[in-house]
């Protein structure tokens, strides 16, 4: 459980296997599952756009069906591991419960309308350290949320330094640990020249967090490399292939795509998907390469698309002309792939024979034998690259097409309005913040706090409280003054 060093007033530190009436049966991990499940953050996850916006249709995923998605396919990771373990007569296995922790609170951190809310909200905190979602996540469960309080103090007590004494949901470090996926601190102060992108790590004010945790964790052991703990691998591998596989999906279902329409892309998109494989597994791909690998193994392998598209042709007599196989080849293609993204049934069995396929590749790399906790995990090389590739597809064709800019850019409209109306210093703003970050805002007395704070609140919105709030500042036509913010 998180305490600061620096804070000699905090309680004494709980043991919670002696203290829980849950202890005959319910581990520590446990108990901060119970504690993640029932936090609002977790709630509101049912309203943050994954892919689509939720409003256009009940079938798109969301941040909360997406981590729960990730935490199932992470869990199953975690199971087949300590089978691959337990099979050799290694005694070392991985922690299920805190992998499917891991999983479920890998997005807590991200603000409404996804990946655009995150680049408006980072440029509007440039000169406060910026934002990030993996740094919200952090700052959500071990500031924000309200589970824990410290001895008799209230909900809110930040001194004048700045000194936040929060706890937010009071967890183990090997969960806290669980979702910490890059071992940075983020600069309190950034170059504006690059604004736009995105800083990966923690805050500053979170930095005895995490000193905290790796103590725990690693105790007096100096370790090399990167922090990051082998929960936090699962974790990390099962959202991209939930990315790669369920964000396809939706974009077949919502029409936008079909599997014919991978193997035909326009070559600006497959050269753009190459140069980005490359960079992530540090070998030269060309956008053949990458029509070659879609063609011949995600598909072909995976699926076994060339069975399907010829089964029907093996029953007809077998004197058939070549232009006859090449006319019957395309046709069922075509056919074949329409009923892919149309029939539920199809769908279900393409994204069930990926998710299958890439979780079968997952493998222990390397036990750490002085610090278990900063063991390794791997995909295989090829699975890796399949993931790549679809991951990749799908931002190419998707979040970067039309239909999808046009709402990017309302959403960054929306955000920075009410961004710039609660930070109006002469406007007095933060009064129409809701009266526990108020008083949170209220008690910080340098500037780089309270926008901080005015960031928490924003990031936190679901995406259609935003929209709320939004037409509350501007319509003439507002809600209603007794629906509370």
């Amino acid at each position: 459980m998180y305490y600061s060093k620096s804070d000699k007033k905090r309680a004494q530190k709980i043991d919670i296997i002696k203290s829980s009436p849950y202890s005959s049966y319910r581990t520590p991990w446990r108990r901060d599952y119970g504690r993640l499940i029932h936090s609002a953050s977790f709630r509101r996850l049912q309203r943050k756009t994954q892919l689509f916006p939720g409003r256009e249709s009940d079938f798109f995923r969301n941040r909360l069906t997406h981590s729960l998605e990730v935490a199932q396919i992470a869990k199953s990771i975690a199971l087949k591991i300590n089978y691959d373990l337990l099979s050799a007569g290694e005694k070392y296995c991985v922690e299920p419960d805190i992998v499917e922790f891991a999983g479920l609170a890998h997005d807590l951190g991200h603000p409404p309308f996804g990946h655009f809310g995150e680049e408006i909200l980072n440029r509007m905190m440039i000169k406060y350290g910026g934002f990030e979602g993996n740094a919200q996540t952090l700052r959500l469960i071990t500031r924000i949320e309200k589970k824990q309080r410290v001895d008799s103090l209230k909900d809110v007590d930040i001194a004048s330094s700045g000194n936040d004494k929060r706890v937010g949901l009071n967890l183990t470090a090997r969960s806290i640990a669980s979702i910490l996926k890059y071992d940075k601190q983020i600069a309190t102060q950034m170059n504006k020249q690059v604004q736009i992108k995105l800083i990966k790590g923690y805050y500053a004010s979170e930095k005895d967090v995490v000193n905290w945790v790796k103590k725990n964790v690693c105790g007096n052991i100096r370790y090399p490399g990167q922090f990051k703990t082998i929960e936090c691998q699962i974790m990390d591998i099962a959202d991209d292939i939930a990315y790669s596989t369920y964000d396809l999906e939706d974009s077949f279902k919502a029409g936008f795509l079909e599997p014919i329409d991978l193997l035909c892309s326009s070559p600006e998109v497959l050269t753009n998907v190459a140069k980005k494989v490359s960079s992530a597994m540090g070998v030269v791909f060309s956008r053949e390469d990458v029509r070659d690998e879609i063609a011949e193994r995600i598909f072909f392998d995976i699926f076994k698309l060339p069975h399907r598209i010829y089964e029907d042709f093996y029953k007809k007599p077998s004197k058939q002309t070549l232009e006859e196989l090449h006319l019957f080849s395309i046709t069922n293609a075509k056919n074949i792939s329409r009923s892919i993204a149309q029939n539920g049934y199809d769908r279900t069995e393409l994204t069930s024979s990926f998710v299958s396929a890439f979780v079968g590749s997952v493998e222990i790399d390397k036990i750490n034998r002085s610090i278990p906790a900063l063991s390794t995990v791997k995909l295989k090389e090829e699975r890796k690259r399949q993931i790549e590739i679809l991951k990749h597809f799908v931002y190419e064709s998707q979040i970067l097409s039309p239909k999808i800019q046009i709402v990017a850019y309302r959403s960054k409209e929306i955000l920075q309005k009410i961004f710039e109306t609660l930070s109006n210093k002469n406007e007095k703003g933060y009064l129409l913040l809701p009266p526990d970050y108020r008083r949170v805002y209220e008690a910080c007395s340098k500037r780089k706090h309270q926008m901080r704070t005015i960031c928490d609140f924003i990031a936190g919105m679901t995406d259609r409280y935003a929209i709320e709030f939004y037409g509350r500042l501007t319509s003439e036509n507002s809600e209603t003054i007794f629906k509370p913010l």
